[in-house]
């Protein structure tokens, strides 16, 4: 059985034990009706292990399955993780996707020297020397080749 996550704007709509579900993206755009889905989003609660334990249950028998997961910080302290499709309204997402892009970095020029600078100041490792060889090593099969 695959994990069903709500559709929901926020997490307090995602706790909602009547929210509807979707397994899918694809099923979660047709669900989602005028809204677009934005991503698959999860939200971290720290709650009592007490309330951790009646979100739990509360929405344990609902559409929704599997998307509350129940984890412990370094003091033992429950957390929850809380995974739903994350709904906007379609005109904030034309403002979201129209929103200024940051100018990309151009590239460097004939005229910058930043490489030759680099291995001119002694920063990079001297290669390891070679190991040396004897010239001779191969006088050992010539005695072989004579016979």
């Amino acid at each position: 059985m695959s994990h069903a996550y709500p559709l929901a704007r926020n997490i307090t709509e995602a706790l909602d034990p009547g929210a509807k579900a979707a397994r899918t993206r694809a099923d979660a755009e047709a669900i989602a009706g005028s809204l677009k889905v934005e991503s698959l989003h999860t939200e971290w609660l720290n709650l009592s292990e007490a309330d951790a334990d009646v979100q739990m249950v509360a929405n344990a028998g609902g559409i929704a399955h599997g998307f509350l997961q129940r984890y412990e910080d370094d003091k033992g302290a429950p957390v929850v993780a809380v995974t739903y499709w994350r709904l906007m309204d379609t005109a904030k997402a034309k403002k979201a996707a129209n929103a200024p892009r940051p100018e990309p970095v151009p590239e460097p020029t004939e005229a910058d020297h930043t490489d030759d600078l680099y291995f001119r100041s002694g920063r990079t490792k001297p290669s390891r020397r070679k190991r040396w060889v004897d010239p001779r090593q191969m006088d050992l099969f010539a005695e072989a080749d004579e016979a």
